[in-house]
């Protein structure tokens, strides 16, 4: 999908791109799988903001999206393409052959009108979920499970997609997009080809009212702050007063690691590779 630059006729149209929305097929949702969807502005259940920059933006509706695909050989025929205002990807309005209709993440190169399924006996074509060891070797696959009837988790963000590497008993080996290498259990589910939507990386802001439309706050520089305010404001000029990098609270953001969870740390072959060892 192309994306759509506008004349310089402002300083934010100057930098201002959209998607040209070509391949979109319909305006408005099926109304029986939308729920409404309350903006909390980064606050939890007591009312203590628990994230910053989070605020305002549109009114939207939820899409509740089927991650599990859990419609066993039963047909589905893909009625429209629409736009998600939740998520980066597109959506695919699926009519089942019982009468049923649900969304899916619509993989590249899925057309109106294209027939889709779930199951082992499924073909090996974009948006068909299949087992994963029923899944041939290097295969690009997305929405892929972690657990088994959990549904999809990882690699649902636009243009996104994984590779199956091989199989070793009970598990198969999966490159993420983050090059890293993971184990899962080869009874999980996976969508045949990648996400939708792979110009959504290209898309520039342009302004700070697109920022606000989205829901993003504005990010103020902790160096631009008083002392009690962050750890790193006050001072004479442009100082951080002998602090490393941290957070509001003074955790600390840089030289450690972030990732705390050993019991799955079985499951990962390879880490991903970081910028400087790529450089290296």
């Amino acid at each position: 999908m192309a994306i759509r630059k506008y004349r310089p006729t402002s300083p934010a149209r100057r930098f201002y791109d959209v998607l040209s929305f070509k391949g979109l097929t319909k305006k408005r949702p099926e109304r029986r799988l939308i729920e409404s969807l309350r903006s909390r502005g980064g606050r939890n259940a007591a009312g203590r903001l628990t994230m910053r920059h989070q605020g305002g933006g549109h009114k939207r509706h939820y899409r509740m999206v089927d991650f599990k695909r859990d419609k066993i050989n039963i047909p589905a025929k893909v009625a429209a393409i629409e736009y998600d205002p939740n998520r980066s990807a597109w959506l695919a309005l699926l009519h089942y052959a019982d009468g049923d209709k649900r969304y899916i993440l619509a993989p590249q190169g899925l057309k109106v009108g294209a027939t889709v399924s779930s199951g082992e006996k499924s073909e090996i074509d974009p948006g068909n979920c299949l087992p994963l060891k029923s899944i041939p070797m290097g295969t690009m696959i997305h929405n892929i499970e972690l657990q088994k009837g959990r549904g999809g988790q990882i690699v649902r963000s636009a243009g996104s997609s994984a590779q199956l590497l091989g199989r070793d008993g009970r598990y198969v080996s999966i490159k993420l997009p983050s090059t890293e290498v993971r184990r899962v259990l080869a009874e999980c589910n996976a969508t045949i080809g990648a996400v939708g939507n792979p110009d959504h990386e290209n898309i520039s802001i342009g302004k700070a009212g697109r920022s606000r439309w989205l829901g993003i706050r504005p990010t103020v520089r902790g160096v631009a702050m008083n002392p009690v305010d962050h750890p790193h404001g006050g001072g004479q000029g442009k100082s951080k007063g002998g602090n490393h990098p941290c957070s509001p609270s003074g955790v600390l953001s840089k030289g450690f690691k972030t990732r705390f969870n050993k019991r799955t740390n079985k499951y990962i072959v390879t880490r991903r590779k970081n910028k400087r060892q790529k450089m290296v």
